[in-house]
């Protein structure tokens, strides 16, 4: 199994239980709706993050890539 896969698991499966602790948490249902639509904006920003992070490595190693082709051009 790879990081990525894992990574998305893991990811999977705090939300999973972020919305069934809040699910079944005493309190209004507005407050339970409000609660739920700031937990899934607070994962949707971690995930742009980590996304963005992902993208800015692949930049990085094509980058790294291109710098070594150029310096040696026999391989």
């Amino acid at each position: 199994m790879s990081k990525g896969n894992v990574f998305l698991d893991v990811l999977t499966g705090l939300a999973i239980g972020v919305i069934l602790g809040v699910l079944f948490a005493p309190a209004k249902g507005s407050e339970t709706r409000q609660k739920i639509s700031d937990k899934g904006n607070e994962f949707a920003d971690t995930l742009k993050k980590k996304f963005d992070e992902f993208i800015d490595g692949l930049i990085e190693k094509q980058a790294t890539v291109n710098e070594e082709t150029t310096d040696n051009p026999e391989v």
